[in-house]
C-alpha cells in the first residue's frame, strides 16, 4: 500500500475495532454500559460531595460525558479530547468538585484499547505484518499528562493550594488513569492474541486443504500414469496376439493357440495392476506411495516386456550393464514404465523391425535408452514437442517425463541419430 487509510471519521480503531458484526454489536454494548456508569458515578459523586448545583451542573455535566463516550465509538479521539475540555470547563467554572481525571476514564479507556489497524481500500482489517496508525496508547497518555499538569497548575495557582496539598489532590488520580491505561492495554493485548490465534487457525486450515488438495492432484496423476501405461501396453499386446491367432488359426493352429496363452497372460497381469490401483482408490486411508503392483513389476520384468514385442513380431534386444540390486523401487518402477510405453510405442507407430533397450545402472544413476529404427512415427506419438502425444490421443511421453521430474531426473524424446525414435531417461539414485 503507498498510504495508511482508517475508517471514515478518522478514528484509529475503538475498543472493538475489526472482528465482524458479534464483535461490533458486543462493542456497542460496551460503550452503552460504560456510559451508563459515567453517568451515574458523576452524578453519585456530586450528590455526595454535596458543594456544586446538582441539576443544573451535575445532572448536565454527566448526561454530556455519557454521550461523549457513546460518540467515542466512531471518532474516539476526539471524543477524549471533548471528555477533557469538559472536565476542565466544569471544573473551571466551579460547577463540579469531584475529580480531573476520573470522570473521562471510560474515554481513556476506548482510546487506548483501540488497535489502529490500518485498512484497505475496502475498509477491511489487513494483516498482522502490515503497517499500522500509532496507536491510541500514546495518544491518552499525552492528554493525560497535559491534563495533570493542567490540573496542577489550576489546583497551585488559581486554587491557592500549596505544593504538598496539590500533589496529594492529584496524585491519586494519577495513579487512578495509570491503573486505567494499564488495563486497556491488557485488554487490547489479549484481544489481539485472540484475533491473531482465530487468524492463525484459520491460515492453517488453508494451508491443510491446500496440502490436501495437492496430494490428491499427485495421487490423481500418478493413477492416471499407471493406468494409462497398465493400458495402453495390454490393449496393444492383446490386439498384435488376437492379430497373429486370427491370421494363423486356419494354418498353424499350434501358433494360434500360443498368441493366445500370450494374450490371456498379458491380460491376467493387467488385471492385478488394476486392481492394485483400484485398491488404492477404494481405500481413502492408504499412503500415497502404498500401491504395490504385480510381481515383475521392476527391473526384472523388462525382460518379460522384450519377450512380449518379440511376439509381437519386432525384434528386440536388451543390454545391460551395472549391478540392479542397489536401484530403489520407486527407481525401478519408473524405469520399468518408461521401458513399458516406449516399447508400446514403438509397437503402435514406429512401423520398424527392430527396437534396442539399454539399461545403465551406475552408482549415482540408472541411465535408460529405447531406441528403434521405425520411419519415425514413433517420434509422432512421442515427440518432444508434444505433437506425438496429441496425435497418437494419448498421454505416454508426458507420463514418463513425469515421472523422471518427480525422481529429479532428466528425460528426452526424440528422432534417434540413425534415424528412428530415441527416449532417453537418467534417473538419480539417492546415496
Amino acid at each position: 500500500m503507498s498510504e495508511e487509510r482508517v475508517p471514515r471519521g478518522g478514528r484509529s480503531g475503538g475498543a472493538g475495532a475489526g472482528g465482524g458484526p458479534a464483535a461490533t454489536r458486543a462493542a456497542g454494548a460496551v460503550r452503552v454500559a460504560a456510559a451508563a456508569v459515567t453517568a451515574v458515578a458523576v452524578v453519585t459523586a456530586e450528590a455526595l460531595a454535596g458543594e456544586g448545583p446538582l441539576l443544573v451542573g451535575a445532572v448536565p455535566y454527566a448526561l454530556g460525558l455519557a454521550a461523549l463516550v457513546l460518540a467515542a465509538g466512531r471518532w474516539p479521539r476526539a471524543a477524549l479530547l471533548a471528555s477533557v475540555q469538559t472536565v476542565i470547563a466544569f471544573r473551571s467554572a466551579g460547577m463540579s468538585d469531584v475529580g480531573w481525571i476520573w470522570p473521562a476514564s471510560a474515554a481513556y479507556f476506548l482510546v487506548a484499547a483501540g488497535d489502529g489497524a490500518v485498512r484497505d481500500e475496502a475498509g477491511k482489517r489487513l494483516g498482522p505484518l502490515s503497517r499500522r496508525v500509532p496507536r491510541g496508547l500514546p495518544f491518552a497518555v499525552a492528554v493525560g499528562v497535559l491534563q495533570v499538569v493542567f490540573a496542577a497548575n489550576w489546583e497551585r495557582y488559581v486554587a491557592g493550594l500549596d505544593g504538598r496539598e496539590a500533589v496529594a489532590a492529584l496524585g491519586a488520580e494519577a495513579l487512578w488513569l495509570a491503573l486505567v491505561l494499564a488495563a486497556a492495554t491488557a485488554w487490547r493485548n489479549g484481544r489481539n492474541w485472540r484475533r491473531e490465534e482465530a487468524a492463525g487457525r484459520e491460515r492453517a486450515a488453508r494451508e491443510r486443504a491446500a496440502e490436501a488438495r495437492r496430494r490428491a492432484e499427485a495421487e490423481r496423476l500418478r493413477i492416471a500414469r499407471e493406468l494409462h501405461d497398465v493400458v495402453a501396453h495390454t490393449l496393444t499386446v492383446v490386439g498384435v496376439q488376437l492379430r497373429v491367432a486370427a491370421e494363423a488359426l486356419d494354418d498353424e493352429p499350434a501358433e494360434a493357440r500360443a498368441a493366445l496363452r500370450t494374450a490371456q497372460e498379458v491380460r491376467a497381469t493387467a488385471v492385478a495392476d488394476l486392481r492394485a490401483l483400484i485398491g488404492v482408490l477404494r481405500d481413502p486411508g492408504e499412503e500415497p506411495g502404498a500401491m504395490e503392483l504385480a510381481p515383475g513389476r521392476g527391473l526384472d520384468g523388462v525382460g518379460d516386456l522384450v519377450e512380449g514385442v518379440r511376439a509381437a513380431g519386432l525384434q528386440a534386444g536388451v543390454e545391460t550393464e551395472g549391478d540392479p540390486a542397489g536401484v530403489p523401487a520407486p527407481v525401478a518402477l519408473a524405469v520399468y514404465r518408461i521401458v513399458q510405453e516406449s516399447l508400446t510405442n514403438a509397437v503402435r507407430h514406429s512401423g520398424g523391425t527392430r527396437v534396442d533397450v539399454r539399461l545403465r545402472y551406475g552408482s549415482d544413476a540408472v541411465r535408460v535408452e529405447i531406441a528403434d529404427d521405425g520411419t519415425g512415427a514413433g517420434a509422432g506419438a512421442g515427440g518432444e514437442d508434444g505433437a506425438g502425444a496429441r496425435a497418437g490421443g494419448g498421454h505416454g511421453v508426458a507420463g514418463m517425463r513425469e515421472r523422471v521430474s518427480v525422481l529429479g531426473g532428466e528425460f528426452a524424446s526424440g528422432p534417434g541419430e540413425h534415424g528412428g525414435h530415441t527416449v532417453r531417461a537418467v534417473i538419480p539414485v539417492p546415496s
